[in-house]
């Protein structure tokens, strides 16, 4: 995981640059207001004591409740979460809906953990940041290795503590007050935004191809909306490898192979065998590098071969790749609005959450196209207008309504 809070900076530099913006106000916006860091100390199955780090970095608030993922990965650190926080805030602000960022996560791999022990770290941790979490304060949601039953518990441990509160994390099962269409929504969201992006070069999906990398969540999502509009995918990839078809990939099929075989793409036999790494630099027309971040370097932009990058991960691209991108005219549609379904997904969560009113599947998927569809036109006009790249005109808009937001509340 290679997100970085000065990557990110890089580009919010950039932005203040075209914005004029003075030295003191980027200093204000750029710095996270909140860091927690706390033990999280629980007794595993075989007796022993786990001791783990957990961290909650609260960025910017602004616009309202800061908003984030919580993720359990061993490379979990400050840096990390201050980065991807900092993301938040202009995630949220670059598809206007009413939230700052946040982000955390505790540092170790549930995967090697009994789900009794998961449990009880992640009640552990709820018990440790509840002060300052909360459905009008701070609404964690699911990231990398967490998921709807870990909201669950999360939800359950702090409506012990503070009485019955749905709001206070999104990303719930159904069962327990989540939103229809949350699950899907992060890929579905994208799938909107590359159907706009490619209708502003007079294309369709269905006249594309493309290769995914990444198939869990997002990645999967993606492929299966993409191929419903008769997209052509040829490669795809997960942490086992990676899969080629140059007639394109049955993915209906595909993704009956990853439900039966732990969820990953290795051994599928409707393709061909390859790197995880080669599914970059296929020749398609659209790449979309859904897994973690930092995957386009310096090292590989100069032979990404794709006429346009759509981010479903975050931050999958280094500054010093964007700059090659940008110079070799390829198109890249930024993770600050092409993967911003999740959280507006969220969004309507909290939003039935706080009425107790539940919204049909067809009501959730439609305000999420409007929202993505606007979103984009924005980013779109602005960059054009400008002639800035996508991800400078996108910070452009965030770090304006950040701004405007904080002077109006008064510093």
């Amino acid at each position: 995981m290679a997100e970085s809070f000065e990557d990110t900076n890089v580009y919010f530099r950039k932005a203040a640059k075209v914005m004029g913006l003075p030295d003191r106000i980027q200093r204000v916006l750029q710095n996270p207001e909140r860091v927690v860091k706390v033990e999280v100390a629980v007794e595993l199955d075989s007796g022993e004591l786990g001791v783990f780090t957990g961290f909650r970095v609260q960025h910017n608030a602004a616009r309202g409740p800061f908003k984030g993922g919580l993720r359990y990965h061993p490379t979990m650190d400050e840096d990390h979460c201050t980065a991807l926080a900092s993301l938040m805030t202009w995630k949220t602000a670059v598809v206007d809906i009413p939230y700052g960022g946040a982000k955390g996560g505790i540092d170790f791999d549930p995967k090697l953990h009994a789900t009794g022990e998961v449990e009880r770290i992640t009640r552990k941790f709820t018990q440790k940041i509840h002060e300052v979490i909360g459905p009008t304060v701070d609404i964690p949601a699911p990231d990398v290795n967490t998921n709807a039953q870990i909201m669950a518990w999360i939800m359950s441990e702090y409506s012990r503590l503070h009485g019955f509160s749905p709001g206070v994390v999104t990303g719930k099962p159904l069962e327990l007050h989540g939103s229809e269409g949350r699950e899907e929504a992060t890929g579905l969201g994208l799938t909107f935004v590359t159907e706009e992006a490619l209708r502003r070069q007079g294309a369709t999906i269905a006249e594309r191809t493309f290769a995914i990398q990444g198939f869990g969540n997002v990645g999967s999502n993606v492929a299966k909306h993409v191929a419903a509009r008769k997209g052509r995918i040829l490669a795809v990839s997960d942490h086992t490898g990676g899969l080629r078809n140059n007639d394109g990939i049955d993915i209906p099929a595909l993704l009956a192979h990853a439900k039966q075989h732990g969820g990953v793409v290795k051994g599928f036999p409707g393709a061909q065998a390859i790197s995880g790494d080669q599914v970059l630099l296929e020749p398609v027309d659209v790449l979309i590098p859904a897994a973690l971040g930092g995957v386009l370097t310096k090292d590989n932009a100069k032979d990404i071969r794709a006429k346009m990058i759509i981010e479903g991960a975050n931050a999958p691209t280094t500054p010093d790749a964007d700059e090659v991108l940008h110079a070799r005219e390829i198109v890249v549609v930024p993770d600050i609005l092409a993967n911003a379904g999740g959280v507006t997904c969220s969004y309507f969560e909290w939003v039935q959450n706080i009425q107790h009113f539940r919204w049909e599947l067809d009501e959730v998927n439609s305000r999420l196209k409007k929202y993505m569809q606007r979103a984009f036109g924005t980013i779109w006009d602005l960059a054009t207008a400008r002639k800035i790249s996508l991800r400078t005109a996108a910070f452009v808009v965030a770090i304006g309504r950040v701004g405007k937001a904080t002077v109006l509340s008064g510093l």
